[in-house]
């Protein structure tokens, strides 16, 4: 593997479904199997050998600024929730210029890394972005048909089909095509996906979205805790 991309963990949330565990912490340092939702993130970057890593912060920063710091890993405080796409430009700064991972911290993984297999399967030649995705069958605790279908060479199109994971690798110039500050990313990959050339690649593992006190036994199952 050459490409090293950097890697932004979003850990802004308010975690408000979350709620009373979030009432006096933030969401990303919720313990599952022992440790921080965080830590589970950052495991799986640094096995895909990755090292430079932005985390954004906002609810009751102080706590996971120190705890990232630790780690290695810089952060970036939004005075306002800037969503995904905004929060992903509003660090571009520290992430440097090419593809960048980005990497929701409110989930575990079994059965494989999705960082490397978005590093295996990128060709950014014909890719502007390329998401992890998972059959929604193997989506623990997330409800729903999914978000993309997905043709036989990998292209997406918005419809019911596999669940969208929070895991990605993407080009960032199309963030600056959004007037907004405050901004979801779906709204560049629908730009994107125009051009043809957002893409997707199957989880063949199992993922649990941790959205919820409920869900932390499920996904501590499914790690085999």
């Amino acid at each position: 593997m050459t490409l090293k991309p950097a890697v932004m963990l979003f850990a802004a949330g308010r975690g408000t479904r979350m709620a009373p565990l979030t009432d006096e912490r933030p969401k990303p340092m919720v313990e599952v199997a022992g440790k921080p939702l965080v830590d589970h993130a950052l495991g799986l970057v640094r096995q895909a050998g990755l090292d430079r890593v932005v985390a954004n912060t906002h609810y009751l920063p102080t706590r996971l600024e120190t705890h990232l710091h630790l780690a290695g890993v810089q952060t970036i405080r939004e005075t306002e929730l800037l969503e995904t796409g905004g929060g992903l430009r509003n660090a571009l700064p520290l992430l440097g210029d090419g593809p960048v991972i980005t990497l929701n911290s409110d989930a575990v993984w079994a059965g494989g890394n999705p960082i490397s297999e978005l590093l295996d399967a990128w060709q950014p030649d014909e890719m502007d972005a390329l998401l992890t995705l998972i059959h929604p069958d193997s989506a623990v605790g997330h409800d729903g048909a999914g978000d993309f279908s997905v043709s036989d060479t990998g292209r997406l199109t918005r419809a019911p089909g596999f669940v969208y994971t929070g895991a990605q690798i993407m080009k960032p110039e199309r963030l600056f095509d959004i007037s907004d500050n405050v901004f979801s990313l779906n709204r560049v990959w629908d730009l994107i996906q125009a051009e043809r050339r957002l893409f997707g690649v199957i989880f063949q593992g199992a993922w649990c979205d941790v959205g919820q006190p409920a869900s932390i036994p499920m996904a501590e199952a499914l790690l085999n805790v």
